[in-house]
């Protein structure tokens, strides 16, 4: 009979944020005999890691090359798309169907979630209104689940889950449905995805000393104390990852600004402001943390759009082909090239040299409009004198049927002190894996070899 778990992604974590403030998450790491190095495929963002994490295969297999991508058949950039269909290979709850046509899965917030076949789905999914309204809610599989959750809980906390408002609360938030889910459904497997420590250590960087940091790391420590002792109580087993590690950075690299100054980059004038015409361009960066994928339109100019790239300070790497296929990334949605940031840099996706020529949607926290990952979304603009009372006054101004923008993130990218996406030499960095697993001694554990940790929980040894 199959044993019922519950895998608790704490997003951010790594060993050398453990300590006096996380006394819950230490307890259970002495549980577990110590902490494994979860060792995350490249690039180690969210989407990546979690499809290597529930599919056993890498980049180059499931095809989640990054949380975006350039559509060759479009012509046109996508970031954090939700579909199932994205992810090519079977993932762990069809995998564990076809041990035991029992098993059933609930998945809380991990990604590309949308009609993925799981029995029980909880994922973020904002109300897009026509007059330019972004409203909290949620998908759901089965869809009444949204109702009777939001009714018991409240609407899901958007606005706390990404932007410059993003907290804890989104994270008690995700905590809650997850017990009420369990309470309701009873599921063989639960996926929890707790994302708090994001934030901070994106505004403030990875200096594990930094006091700042010790309340966010009580707030998420708290949260898996109450999720821990529901799922002791039930007598549900718990393993504990991580899916990437978050380093300091001080330096953003602009490498749309180093293509378009070197003449690839095609721009186009929409209502006097610039916007990257990326399907005429003859190379330009599609920028995800730390890793950037890079189009280029003629092959005869990949030499020298890699040449261009190695010599620009903060670029440590430039995967070719060759490179791609040894990191495990060669996939057809991958680059024609691979850029990897340096140690203490991040890849900021702006194209404009002029801020006044930025598009209208820079300044406002538009995760899917926006053509690279964008950080500077976590904060208010620190030029603006009145920055709450100018989001006041939009909120106002819709409320009374008028088009306002949320114009109140900054452009500074320098503001970000924290990134990811490098594969992490140090173990005190490197994401984490807590699981009570005798079968393997195996202190280092590449993402896309997790699944067997996961099974044998599940099913017991051979499983």
């Amino acid at each position: 009979m199959a044993q019922r778990l519950a895998i608790l992604n704490v997003v951010g974590l790594t060993p050398h944020l453990l300590g006096a403030s996380t006394p819950n998450l230490v307890a259970f790491a002495r549980r577990c005999g110590g902490i494994r190095s979860l060792v995350p495929d490249l690039p180690a963002v969210t989407s990546t890691v979690q499809a290597s994490i529930l599919t056993g295969t890498r980049p180059s297999e499931h095809g989640i090359v990054g949380n975006g991508w350039f559509d060759r058949d479009l012509n046109e950039v996508h970031f954090w798309k939700q579909s199932a269909a994205l992810v090519q290979r079977p993932r762990l709850w069809e995998i564990a169907r076809r041990r035991d046509p029992l098993v059933s899965t609930a998945n809380l917030f991990w990604w590309n979630a949308m009609h993925s076949g799981a029995d029980i789905t909880v994922t973020p999914r904002p109300v897009y209104c026509a007059d330019g309204r972004k409203v909290p809610d949620i998908w759901t599989t089965p869809s009444a689940w949204r109702d009777e959750l939001q009714s018991e809980l409240g609407a899901f906390p958007l606005f706390h889950f990404w932007g410059p408002a993003a907290d804890i609360r989104s994270t008690q938030w995700i905590a809650r449905a997850t017990m009420l889910t369990v309470a309701r459904h009873d599921p063989t497997i639960t996926l929890v995805y707790l994302p708090h420590l994001d934030y901070p250590l994106q505004r403030l960087g990875g200096d594990a000393a930094n006091p700042h940091l010790r309340a966010d790391l009580r707030e998420i420590d708290e949260v898996f104390g109450v999720l821990l002792r529901f799922f002791d109580d039930r007598g549900i087993r718990v393993m504990v990852l991580s899916e990437y590690g978050i380093a300091s950075v001080k330096r953003p690299v602009h490498l749309n600004r180093v293509l378009r100054g070197a003449g690839f980059v095609a721009l186009r004038s929409e209502l006097g402001r610039e916007h990257a015409d990326v399907g005429a361009s003859r190379a330009f960066a599609v920028c995800d943390h730390q890793v950037a994928h890079i189009h280029v339109a003629r092959a005869d100019e990949k030499g020298a759009v890699a040449e261009l790239l190695r010599a620009t300070p903060g670029v440590a790497e430039v995967l070719d082909d060759g490179a791609k296929q040894a990191a495990g990334i060669a996939h057809r949605r991958a680059g024609d090239l691979v850029a990897i940031a340096a140690e203490d840099s991040w890849f900021a996706y702006p194209w404009w040299n002029d801020d006044a020529l930025a598009p209208d949607y820079a300044r406002t926290v538009d995760i899917h409009r926006k053509p690279g990952y964008d950080p500077c979304e976590l904060f208010l603009d620190p030029q603006l004198t009145f920055a709450k009372a100018r989001i006041a006054l939009r909120l106002l101004q819709r409320r009374l049927g008028q088009r306002a923008l949320l114009d109140v993130i900054p452009l500074d990218a320098s503001l970000v002190r924290g990134s990811h996406g490098r594969i992490e030499g140090a173990h005190a960095l490197r994401p984490v894996l807590m699981v009570d697993d005798t079968d393997s001694d195996d202190l280092e554990v590449p993402a896309h070899q997790v699944l067997p940790f996961i099974l044998r929980q599940v099913f017991g040894r051979g499983g």
